[in-house]
């Protein structure tokens, strides 16, 4: 099996950090933008896609600044990672997207998020 390639992604969100630590941190939020269905049992969270289900398991989480989870049935080299990241001087609020691909999937993945990310946009009511 071939190594997945790291990558980021930024997108500028118009939302105060407490309010989009709520879509990227509770099943509830999840599951408006990121899976047709979220629920969580303790550190577990089940992400429904089209009827398929995944489990990831939640690594670490700092209120109104990060989430990071792992799939359960992969490697635990292998993470995605949500942080809300707020410029000191314009006050701008940025979310960063860590995630890993294969590389024949890289561009495939990214354009993911970048759907997955303006549905979530749309619902803050960010440009």
């Amino acid at each position: 099996m071939s190594d997945k390639i790291k990558y980021e992604l930024e997108f500028v969100i118009q939302a105060s950090p407490q309010l989009l630590f709520q879509y990227l941190s509770t099943p509830s939020g999840l599951s408006e933008w990121f899976a047709d269905n979220v629920n969580s049992r303790g550190e577990v969270f089940s992400f429904i896609w089209d009827g398929a289900e995944e489990q990831a398991k939640l690594l670490k989480r700092k209120t109104d600044e990060f989430v990071k989870f792992t799939w359960m049935e992969s490697d635990d080299d292998y993470f995605f990672e949500m942080k809300i990241i707020v410029d000191e001087i314009t006050k701008d609020v940025s979310l960063f997207i860590t995630d890993f691909a294969e590389e024949d999937e890289l561009e495939e993945a990214k354009m993911l998020w970048e759907n997955q990310v303006a549905d979530l946009k749309q619902i803050l009511g960010s440009k």
